[in-house]
């Protein structure tokens, strides 16, 4: 059945808004990862999309998983539990990487008896570590290049590489073990050099504890991998090849790579369809809303700096037209000028690639709930 034809089979028989997740398009993505890149486990970032589905899809593919919250840890690990009864406890570092930097102490005291692996970027957390959590393992996170990226995470997280040495002492000092080092080149990044610079410093970092009698055995790359939304995306494959042979040429084959795929793991695997709930003419300008919006899946236009374009299942002469969602905000306008044919009230339109860090922030702001899901097999 074509495309168009099974979302407005969809929506019609579940309503609109509709957010419909493609389970065959989420194991394509990571099959194509991990024959791509088959040193790196991938470790899905949950907050990307939670949803309780698409772990299990991943896990069940063979994913491990990245969370930031305490909460999506609980949501992994439950689900993991159900999935794998017989687990035992000690199967958490090869399942879950618990990958903010930044912990309150509650949450430190309950990952504790899992013995997790975290991450860090700072003497004070090394401090609040050794206290609530002198089990974890630790990765040491370095502030790399950013440039070219949509999401930049550098101003936010990461050790300068000048000081990284001394904070992987300064974590065995304090009776805790550092494991490895990990990196971010920021989300949706599209200079892939980004990663060469950033596997460069890790490389000398690595060397640098080595002959400071601190030897790692991990290298966590982070996420960054570029999800395509256009054709000026460059395919993951070219991505690949750089990151195999700086591997290669960089770390021995003890040390283990990681890396915490998200957008790209599900942006392609999810589409909006939404309802004309209005229409006006503001200046010339055609106007439709929608009953779908900044504050639901669309929020990754303002959050995540994404655009993701409208398509109208009608066919006719486009004019560019502005694209507003359903609140009383005006912050809630979603392109000022996307090319639509002349639509009517109740008519349908949908966005595609908009599976990531988008239904993952709606809210019910004004009294509008989120989107339905909806999740198939095409």
């Amino acid at each position: 059945m074509p495309k168009t034809k099974l979302l407005q089979q969809l929506a019609r028989k579940h309503g609109t808004p509709l957010f419909i997740v493609d389970h065959d398009a989420l194991r394509r993505n990571f099959a194509e990862f991990r024959r791509w890149l088959p040193r790196v486990q991938a470790y899905y970032a949950v907050k990307a999309n939670p949803d309780p589905a698409i772990v299990r899809t991943f896990y069940e593919a063979g994913t491990s998983f990245d969370v930031a919250s305490i909460g999506e840890f609980r949501l992994v690990y439950e689900h993991i539990k159900r999935l794998s009864p017989k687990a035992r406890q000690d199967f958490i570092w090869d399942k879950i990487i618990y990958a903010n930097p930044i912990k309150d102490t509650a949450t430190l005291e309950e990952l504790d008896r899992y013995k997790p692996l975290v991450t860090y970027d700072n003497l004070a957390e090394i401090g609040k570590i050794r206290r609530h959590a002198p089990h974890a393992g630790l990765a040491l996170r370095i502030r790399v290049p950013n440039t070219g990226s949509m999401v930049e995470l550098s101003s936010k997280f990461g050790a300068a590489p000048g000081e990284a040495v001394d904070l992987i002492a300064a974590a065995f000092d304090a009776g805790l073990s550092v494991e490895g080092l990990c990196f971010h080149v920021g989300s949706q990044c599209t200079n892939f050099n980004n990663y060469v610079q950033s596997l460069n410093m890790s490389a000398q970092v690595i060397e640098e504890a080595a002959g400071r009698g601190y030897r790692l055995k991990l290298l966590d790359i982070g996420g960054g991998f570029p999800a395509p939304y256009d054709g000026s995306v460059r395919r993951f494959r070219e991505l690949a090849r750089i990151l195999n042979a700086e591997l290669r040429r960089l770390f021995p084959k003890e040390i283990e790579i990681i890396a915490e795929p998200g957008r790209f793991l599900v942006a392609t695997a999810a589409t909006l369809v939404a309802e004309v709930i209005g229409k006006a003419e503001r200046d010339g300008k055609r106007c439709y809303y929608l009953n779908d919006g900044l504050y639901h899946t669309f929020s990754g236009v303002l959050f995540d700096h994404c655009q993701y374009h409208i398509k109208a299942f009608k066919r006719g002469h486009d004019q560019l037209s502005a694209v507003f969602g359903p609140t009383c905000d005006a912050l809630d306008t979603i392109c000022q000028s996307e090319p639509l044919p002349d639509l009517d009230l109740g008519d349908l339109v949908y966005s595609e690639d908009i599976g990531a860090y988008t239904h993952a922030s709606s809210t019910w702001f004004n009294g509008f709930p989120p989107a339905k899901v909806v999740h198939i097999s095409t």
